[in-house]
């Protein structure tokens, strides 16, 4: 979906493909069938923006084959869809039955990230509609946190020089500028946005900035008008927004609470969990089932890395961060300069989800997808933005 803000920027609005398990072509071609034409259909929209989610296997596939990325080009085109943002964080093998920190790898430090997400601008370049002023890919947080010394520091160092050198090459090859945005995770060498401030304050902002996510955020109790105003002081863009809600654990210690909140713990993802001391940074642990054995303190309130449906309240006594969503939405895009020109709705876990919340089928989650971007929507017309149609 496309929005016009009051300062004339053409907004995108996407969701993100990675909610869908293809790692081939013909798969990711069928995905859009399946599930994007009929959300496309139940919005009454038009045009369909995707966040596509593309596996290293696939890449491999596209950028050796030009009549493929025609191929894909013209398929998007063709079902009234339109992509201007990748998702290129997870590498491969997303949907394998245990994913966990394996997400992280390949990281900053090695050549096969860099060759991938150069690869994904190329790809990106060719697919851009004609009248998007540009596109974004989101990446990793550089790394997980450890091993972090000297040596990683050194090597992410240069293949950040080297990214931003690609980017600039490209865009001058193809005359349409593609930005990556690192995006903060809990657990990463840059879990929030003093430490973005702190790791990436020497890059090349023209094609380097930050994916912002409002789950990841909201983890880690930061308050989005103060995050951003961190941002701006270390000269960031905000190249891509990811609207996202995170469960909230009001009172960790009620036996109903923990009784619902293990529901949750799954062996596919990272739940990475923190609770908020009230003393400084909050105290956290890497995944759900940890702060369930003890791990967390349980006087205070927990907020869990577990991307809950953003238009949907988690059943109570848990909620979901949608607070922190919507103040994020606004402070982004409701003040006189839009701070992002793409927003993506990326809920990969409704197939994680308790059995009670989660879409027994296609249909369920045509519907479920529908409905956060039919929020969004929402959220973006009471800020001001217009909807627009492609002519």
């Amino acid at each position: 979906m496309r929005f016009r803000h009051r300062d004339g920027t053409l907004v995108h609005v996407a969701y993100c493909t990675n909610v869908h398990p293809a790692e081939t072509l013909s798969g990711v071609l069928a995905q859009l069938d399946r599930y994007a034409v009929p959300i496309r259909a139940e919005l009454g929209t038009s045009r369909l923006g995707l966040g596509l989610w593309l596996a290293a296997d696939v890449v491999a596939e596209l950028v050796d084959d030009p009549t493929a990325v025609a191929r894909l080009g013209t398929a998007l085109a063709d079902r009234g869809l339109e992509v201007v943002t990748f998702n290129g964080f997870p590498y491969r093998g997303f949907h394998d039955e245990v994913v966990k920190g394996a997400v992280y790898r390949p990281d900053w430090t090695t050549g096969a990230r860099l060759a991938y997400t150069l690869n994904l601008a190329a790809l990106l370049a060719a697919l851009l509609p004609a009248d998007a002023a540009g596109g974004s890919i989101s990446t990793l947080p550089l790394a997980w946190r450890t091993p972090w010394a000297a040596a990683q520091r050194q090597q992410v160092a240069a293949r950040l020089a080297e990214l931003a050198a690609g980017l600039a090459g490209q865009a001058e090859r193809s005359g349409r500028p593609v930005r990556v945005g690192f995006e903060p995770e809990p657990g990463c060498v840059v879990e929030n946005t003093t430490q973005a401030a702190a790791n990436l304050s020497e890059v090349d902002t023209q094609w380097l900035g930050l994916c912002l996510d409002a789950c990841h955020l909201a983890v880690g109790f930061e308050e989005p008008a103060a995050a951003l105003a961190r941002l701006d002081a270390a000269g960031l863009p905000v190249v891509k927004a990811q609207a996202s809600c995170a469960l909230q654990v009001d009172d960790p210690s009620d036996p109903d609470t923990r009784k619902l909140l293990a529901e949750f713990v799954e062996p596919r993802f990272l739940h990475q969990a923190r609770a908020d001391t009230g003393a400084g940074a909050p105290s956290g642990v890497d995944d759900l089932d940890q702060a369930l054995a003890g791990g967390l303190p349980d006087s205070d309130p927990w907020r869990v890395h577990f991307h809950v449906p953003l238009h949907a309240p988690a059943a109570a006594p848990l909620a979901s961060t949608q607070l922190v969503l919507r103040d994020t939405l606004r402070e982004l895009l409701g003040g006189a300069t839009a701070r992002t020109a793409h927003v993506e709705v990326e809920t990969y876990t409704w197939r994680v989800l308790p059995p009670a919340a989660r879409p027994d089928t296609d249909a369920d989650l045509v519907s479920g997808i529908a409905a956060e971007l039919s929020w969004t929507r929402d959220r973006l017309l009471d800020l001001g933005l217009t909807q627009e149609e492609p002519g």
